[in-house]
């Protein structure tokens, strides 16, 4: 079933997208319940992630535009919050400079690559990368006891070395290479 001619997992990745405006706005609020909200809306983003890449892989609907519009959806669905926390004085901006440049930096060198629309198999680190930096803006999203703050940060501070060996690992490599050949 290909809904709107896109297939469920582009769907998904859509609707990750379209969930980024309301977590957004979520986060312009100082209510416990409305910033609770806000981490429900984030979770359910990101699970998404994890459907829609099943989906792709398990019923063959792997697709060119999925194949830009995953990682896209992804990108921004961490970086949109991070910036957005950022401003409002609740992320570290280091951490989302970090974030920001590696994200850009390897979507440059995919572009540079021109993979012809086949997707790259995230690597270990890159799944590390992802679930930490989720887990990072998730935390920093949530309206917790200033007492885990400390906790906050070294999830933080994991994220960017996660990012940054990472994006290493994709810079120095050959795997992206081998694979776009």
């Amino acid at each position: 079933m290909r809904p709107l001619g896109l297939g469920w997992p582009n769907v998904l990745s859509i609707g990750r997208i379209a969930l980024i405006p309301i977590v957004v706005v979520l986060l312009g609020t100082d209510h416990a319940e409305t910033r609770w909200l806000a981490v429900v809306v984030f979770v359910v983003g990101a699970l998404s992630d994890l459907v829609d890449g099943y989906l792709a892989r398990r019923h063959e609907m792997t697709t060119a535009v999925g194949a830009w519009l995953d990682p896209l959806s992804d990108k921004l669905y961490v970086i949109v919050p991070a910036v957005a926390l950022t401003i409002g004085g609740e992320f570290p901006w280091w951490a989302t400079a970090v974030i920001v440049f590696r994200e850009v930096a390897v979507s440059f060198l995919r572009w540079r690559l021109d993979r012809g629309g086949v997707s790259m198999p995230a690597s270990r680190a890159g799944k590390a990368k992802t679930f930490s930096q989720i887990l990072a803006v998730g935390l920093a999203i949530a309206p917790l006891s200033t007492d885990l703050d400390p906790l906050v940060l070294a999830v933080i501070v994991l994220a960017v070395v996660l990012t940054v060996a990472s994006g290493l690992e994709y810079l120095f490599t050959e795997r992206h290479r081998q694979e776009a050949g």
